[in-house]
């Protein structure tokens, strides 16, 4: 009786999968972005100072607003910015369906072109796309997100609600002395703040563009 015949078998290592994104990118970009925001929210003012009724009169006219805005942006900045992020928060958390299209999209951008290394093709269905097709792609996906669902309308009724209240807590609030004596420390912190955001995000995408 004939032995069947020996399938020649192959020793096959076990390759490492590479990960689907650049982790020390992804890590530092999160590190120097959670820094940033705790150095630019140390630089905030006390909510009992934003409240403070003592400090509140109506303008006397338009020009007198217009000062103290200014004046009011320049030493409650970054009070200021926690209030719009957290009307737009709230927006956002109040239409679920547009959150999740939002962060669909923001995923997207992360996983597919941001933080993703730079010698792993995109490969969908078969087909392998360039660095400079996949930026086209979430290019246009973001213009059709922003500008053709309800998630732009969101975006821009929300800022606009957090903008109006800015102007007007800053309209009413009278300016002291020391708004003045303390502008500069407040903005080198926002500053170090936005800068630190941009820096981190120009970091992980320098090596795509």
């Amino acid at each position: 009786m004939a032995t069947p015949p020996t399938l020649p078998v192959t020793n096959q290592q076990a390759v490492q999968s590479q990960p689907p994104i650049n982790t020390p990118a992804f890590r530092t970009f999160f590190s120097r972005l959670s820094t940033s925001i705790r150095d630019g929210l140390s630089q905030r003012r006390p909510w009992t100072e934003l409240v403070d009724r003592s400090s509140m009169a109506r303008p006397e006219s338009l020009t007198d607003a217009l000062s103290r805005i200014r004046k009011n942006l320049a030493y409650f900045k970054v009070n200021y910015v926690a209030i719009v992020s957290l009307v737009l928060a709230f927006s956002l958390f109040s239409h679920p369906l547009s959150l999740l299209v939002l962060l669909g999209l923001l995923s997207a951008w992360m996983f597919l072109y941001l933080f993703r290394p730079s010698d792993q093709p995109l490969v969908v269905f078969g087909r392998t796309f360039s660095d400079r097709e996949t930026l086209l792609a979430l290019v246009l996906s973001t213009i059709v997100v922003v500008f053709m669902t309800s998630v732009g309308s969101l975006l821009t009724s929300a800022l606009m609600v957090g903008v109006a209240i800015v102007c007007v807590h800053g309209a009413f609030v009278v300016p002291d002395d020391l708004f003045l004596d303390d502008q500069e420390p407040a903005n080198a912190g926002l500053l170090s703040f936005l800068g630190g955001s941009a820096t981190s995000a120009a970091a992980a995408v320098s090596g795509r563009v």
